[in-house]
């Protein structure tokens, strides 16, 4: 099987957005994320990104996403599975399977 990778990005920040007080950090949630979809999905059918909303020039990166994230229409960390925004501030990780499995993803049969 040759099929390209399933893509998850993720869109945050070192600060935490002003809403987010109580709520785990970009980076954190990106290394949970990370480690949540490994124990329940084929690990080498997934692409991890995470971009940070204040650096410039990052290749891949939607811009169109950051200027919404930092004009706050969206709350960061945000969650993007195949283009698809799955989850903004405290992402759900049913919402983030929901995403995978949609896009062809299948749970590990010893998860």
């Amino acid at each position: 099987m040759n099929k390209e990778k399933v893509k998850v990005t993720v869109y945050g920040a070192e600060v935490k957005c002003a809403s987010c007080v109580n709520a785990p950090g970009s980076k954190e949630t990106y290394e949970w994320l990370q480690a949540a979809i490994a124990r329940k999905y084929d690990d080498n059918a997934i692409s991890y990104q995470y971009f940070d909303i204040h650096t410039s020039d990052q290749e891949d990166a939607d811009g169109d996403l950051i200027d919404r994230l930092l004009e706050e229409e969206l709350f960061y960390p945000l969650v993007v599975v195949e283009g698809q925004i799955v989850g903004e501030g405290n992402p759900r990780l049913k919402s983030v399977y929901k995403a995978l499995e949609a896009n062809g993803l299948q749970a590990a049969p010893d998860s």
